[in-house]
């Protein structure tokens, strides 16, 4: 990077507002919140597993310190007790207790048998390990802050002091305010409003952060054009080749500019991490958050010394049922991992064991590239819904999965060569049924068409079959080009008289979308870490909380309609309170229910607005009870189109 592409920090940087890692820290909790010793997390010998279990992948987000999280998942027991959420929930954890309850007799059977020869592989191994180390780059990660609840901030700034949430049925986001009282994203809307009453909640708008995101990207281009993009609101950077050319930079003071740059630009604050390699700066930018940073030096002491205590629930790959199966074994920190190394092949397996092996030693790629050159691994969709069943709905929704999975393969420029159709029960048994095809699928018609029989095959494996979820995905890829490796306008060739076989020309780097990469023999520098398949895999599991807590939402919603419960007057426990003086003066509309300002003339001439809104709605709805609605289909699907999903549309 040349040197005038980086702006002198004085005319950024204010003099009494130099971020600062040590300044930067979590928001104090409110006083009427007990304080839990345990850093965020109930103690494990005063909560069940099903109670921890209930509490969600992410508990251990930023701004959660201080919260009775006991509490907490006591709500979320007793509100979703009942459901089919519940029942789900509980027979997993069940399943995942006998597990567990296998491999500590086979832990003993080990230990009674002796782990010499399995703690020297695993020396060796650690031995090989350290011989490829690599402490020469400066790896960064930076991460926003509460990114879609701050760019809403933005908008109505009155929401900065108040608890807020994005989403409904389920919280994509929360402000740190609101996490104060427990809310996370991830929490079904019904419970998180029991644990907070007073939370207020905002529809997305991603076309919105979308804009965002872009103008933050523009700024991370500047410090390293080859930044990779992890998400809407994260991304990594390598920095190794800034800093020489800037002897007055240090890599700390370097990314508080960064950090500056983006709020003074933008207005959304990000927090960063700074290590030797993406693993650990990715664990390192939650220390300090919000819009903090914090640095794990370039030497080896350093690195093992921040390993060793962490807790290994911290590192991204172990998902909740990884961490209760290593919390049985005595392995709560990533030093325990070398402590019980002698049981991890024989208990784990090989790829576990090196996973874990690197996480003790701290080691991870430091290889950073654009997300257009990963190699797309499969292209999929699905969708959930209410219980669905009868041969004709389930084929109609099997064509509509076809149709929007050939949108997504059309986009992409992609094939595949394998064909897997995913279903979950109305029990949330989830089963997938694939096929190989021996050429490459992408037409809407041939994936109907190819996925039919499996779906015929699940109706006779079980009878009455009941749905509430539907997904097709085709893997080993290939891109579609032509004689000359032009690319081909895909929707040309699906409609044009093409033959039904194209070439199958060897597969091209294309962009991942949550898929991992893959080494490429031809390429220079690519990382292949244990890690990735350990990542995927807490991902599905988090996606799969998701959809059960969406459809946990959808239970509850569907109970306050035909039988609403009011929020009880009283608690059953203190709930947390704002400090008055920092409370912001803002008043709630009674028809729209929205802050706002808390000024006489300024709040009646809104409650007037929304008024005259109800009066056109009631005016016009009078006017229109006698005629024929104009829009078909059940009253189910009326509603979905008033909502916005109408046909072809993604939920």
């Amino acid at each position: 990077m040349a040197t005038d592409e980086i702006p002198s920090l004085g005319g950024i940087l204010p003099a009494d507002r130099t971020p600062s890692n040590k300044n930067a820290k979590h928001p104090s909790p409110p006083a009427a919140v007990p304080a839990n010793t345990t850093g965020g997390e109930p103690p494990s010998e005063s909560r069940s597993s099903l109670h921890y279990s209930l509490l969600g992948p992410s508990l251990l987000k930023a701004g959660q310190e201080g919260v009775d999280q006991t509490r907490v998942s006591e709500i979320i027991y007793n509100a979703s007790k009942g459901s089919k959420f519940f029942s789900h929930e509980k027979k997993r954890d069940e399943q995942l207790t006998e597990r567990i309850e296998t491999l500590l007799k086979r832990k003993v059977e080990l230990e009674s048998g002796g782990l010499a020869g399995e703690i020297r592989k695993a020396d060796e191994q650690i031995a090989l390990l350290e011989s490829s180390r690599d402490l020469s780059q400066i790896i960064v990660h930076v991460d926003c802050d509460a990114f879609y609840a701050s760019v809403e901030e933005l908008d109505r700034p009155e929401l900065k002091n108040v608890p807020m949430a994005v989403g409904g049925g389920v919280l994509s986001t929360c402000n740190y305010t609101a996490r104060q009282f427990g809310v996370r994203s991830g929490m079904a809307g019904h419970i998180a409003k029991k644990i907070c009453p007073q939370l207020v909640f905002v529809k997305h708008n991603f076309e919105k952060y979308g804009a965002k995101a872009e103008e933050i990207r523009a700024i991370l281009k500047l410090y390293d054009p080859r930044f990779e993009s992890a998400s809407m609101d994260e991304a990594y950077l390598n920095l190794t080749q800034v800093c020489p050319p800037h002897p007055s930079y240090t890599p700390e003071t370097l990314v508080e500019h960064i950090r500056a740059s983006v709020l003074e630009t933008t207005k959304i604050s990000i927090s960063a991490g700074i290590a030797p390699n993406a693993k650990i700066a990715k664990i390192a930018s939650n220390k300090n958050k919000p819009n903090g940073q914090f640095r794990i030096p370039n030497t080896r002491a350093d690195v093992m010394s921040f390993m060793s205590t962490l807790p290994v629930r911290k590192v991204n790959g172990v998902g909740r049922v990884f961490e209760r199966e290593l919390e049985a074994c005595d392995i709560k920190t990533c030093g325990d991992i070398y402590t019980h190394r002698g049981l991890l092949r024989p208990l784990f397996g090989d790829k576990a064991c090196t996973f874990l092996l690197n996480c003790y030693c701290g080691i991870g790629r430091t290889v950073i590239r654009p997300a257009s050159e990963y190699e797309r691994k499969s292209v999929g969709t699905e969708s959930t819904f209410r219980d669905l069943f009868g041969a004709e709905k389930l084929r109609e929704k099997l064509r509509h999965t076809a149709e929007e999975l050939e949108k997504d393969l059309v986009r992409t420029r992609l094939a595949g060569r394998v064909l897997v159709l995913k279903v979950k029960l109305h029990t949330y048994e989830v089963y997938t049924r694939q096929r190989n095809l021996g050429r490459l699928v992408h037409g809407k018609e041939e994936l109907y068409n190819l996925a039919l029989p499996l779906l015929t095959g699940l109706e006779a494996e079980f009878p009455g079959l009941k749905l509430r979820l539907m997904g097709l995905r085709v893997t080993g890829l290939a891109s579609i080009k032509d004689g000359k490796g032009k690319t081909v306008d895909m929707q040309k060739w699906l409609t044009s008289n093409a033959p039904a076989q194209p070439p199958h020309p060897p597969p091209s780097p294309k962009k991942r979308k949550q898929d991992s990469s893959t080494a490429d023999a031809d390429a220079d520098e690519w990382e292949v870490w244990p890690e990735e398949e350990f990542e995927r895999a807490q991902q599905a599991e988090e996606e799969e909380g998701m959809q059960l807590t969406q459809e946990l939402s959808d239970e509850l919603d569907a109970a306050s309609a035909t039988n609403p419960v009011p929020l009880p007057a009283t608690l059953p426990f203190p709930a947390p309170e704002l400090d008055p003086e920092t409370e912001p003066m803002s008043w709630q509309c009674p028809i729209c229910a929205t802050l706002q300002p808390a000024d006489n003339t300024l709040f009646n001439q809104h409650v007037d607005f929304c008024l005259s809104k109800e009066a056109i709605r009631s005016a016009v709805k009078e006017a229109s009870a006698a005629q024929t609605p104009v829009l078909g289909g059940d009253a189910h699907s009326r509603k979905r189109r008033r909502l916005g999903f109408a046909t072809g549309q993604k939920r």
